[in-house]
């Protein structure tokens, strides 16, 4: 999945008692924020961050065929539970063996690798000729993407599990970075230098990536909570009671935010109105994973084994697939089909339309992370440490 270590030990924590100390002086960040829409789609031949997209929407441009052939698989020495991303004809991945691997798209040769200090969950984010990583001992490394040498390394309190995000400036350039931790804190960074401009205090553990929206950060949390929050200064905008931990991350968009959470719902909030549009009830099971939003569906996978087709106007079924064990992969949207992972070990093409299968292909091992699609390629990670590429026959 993209978001989340799905260890059974790791619960949620009651909130601290004592302040944490944040590792870098807080600063004002530089300079007025762009503040105009995001797309809901990746840059043509790139999928450079969780979900694709600031917004977190998981829909990628471009054409896919309706049958994939195996291209190449890159070993690694530990589970890929985090998605790739791939930028530039490179994929970017990390993996529980500590380390983080840039490898060519086209031929699945290793170009680097970089050793971090701890096991690796977050997705990449690649942008400004940069990586942004987190390592389950709560570092954020800045990489440089040619040759994976380490620019910067900022230490938060706790593990980071959700791929950061990133803050475009006035010029388009990153202005900031944003990460979450589980030491309850949104963090704010400078991406030159990693200094801190602001961080953001919540209840409990931030297992997702953070959207951006206009002029906002929106994301959820163990604290059951969805935080909407000022880009400029980390101020809080808003927050809303979700009833239930939000395990994954947040979808945003046109004014309207969509996620799952661990009390067997998945909801739509009004961002502006603060909310609840509809909820979505099937069977009793959590969802972990973070939806696709499309103009009329929204697609997420739960932990009764099924992905689920929701209309996104009414919060309706419109239909559901299963499989034969729990998804928790993060589902892709892209020319009107589905690619999502199962628990099941099964990497499957659905027709967006109705939930039909249209491929599938048997990895043999539980596939907890989600897929990077870009150039007609999917990539996605396995507990059995190796990232597969898939292509048209």
């Amino acid at each position: 999945m993209d978001s989340l270590h799905s260890d059974s030990s790791n619960q949620p924590a009651t909130r601290r008692s004592a302040a944490f100390v944040i590792a870098s002086p807080l600063l004002l960040l530089a300079g007025v924020l762009v503040s105009g829409p995001f797309t809901r789609h990746a840059a043509a031949g790139d999928w450079p961050m969780a979900r694709g997209n600031p917004g977190l929407t998981g829909v990628a441009n471009g054409s896919l065929a309706s049958e994939l052939a195996l291209k190449w698989t890159f070993k690694t020495a530990g589970p890929i539970r985090g998605a790739a991303a791939i930028a530039g004809g490179v994929a970017y991945v990390g993996s529980f063996d500590e380390k983080v691997y840039a490898v060519d798209l086209k031929s699945g040769e290793k170009k680097w690798e970089f050793t971090a200090e701890d096991a690796i969950e977050s997705t990449p984010l690649v942008i400004g000729a940069q990586v942004f990583i987190g390592d389950l001992l709560g570092n954020l490394y800045a990489l440089d993407a040619a040759s994976g040498k380490s620019n910067w390394v900022y230490t938060t309190g706790d593990k980071i599990v959700g791929g950061p995000s990133w803050i475009a400036g006035k010029d388009g350039k990153p202005a900031a970075i944003l990460v979450g931790s589980h030491d309850f804190l949104l963090y704010s960074l400078d991406p030159a230098t990693g200094k801190t401009n602001w961080a953001y205090e919540t209840g409990n553990y931030i297992n997702g990536s953070p959207a951006v929206a206009t002029g906002r950060t929106v994301f959820g949390g163990c604290d059951a909570l969805l935080h909407v929050v000022g880009l400029d200064k980390g101020e809080k905008l808003k927050e809303i009671d979700a009833g239930a931990y939000i395990m994954g991350s947040v979808a945003v968009d046109a004014g309207q935010v969509f996620f799952g959470h661990y009390d067997n719902e998945v909801w739509c909030v009004d961002l502006e109105k603060g909310e609840k549009v509809w909820s979505y009830r099937d069977r009793n099971f959590p969802y972990f994973s973070s939806p696709a939003v499309t103009a009329d569906k929204v697609v997420i996978g739960g932990r009764d084994k099924r992905v689920h087709g929701i209309d996104r106007r009414t919060g309706e079924p419109v239909w559901v697939f299963g499989t034969r064990g729990r998804v928790e992969s993060s589902p892709v949207v892209v020319d009107g089909k589905v690619v999502i992972g199962s628990d099941d070990g099964r990497l499957y093409l659905l027709k967006l339309d109705d939930g039909s299968e249209l491929w599938s292909y048997e990895i043999g091992q539980s596939i907890q992370s989600s897929p990077a699609v870009a150039n007609g390629m999917v990539l996605i990670g396995c507990d059995d440490g190796n990232l597969y590429a898939f292509g048209p026959k």
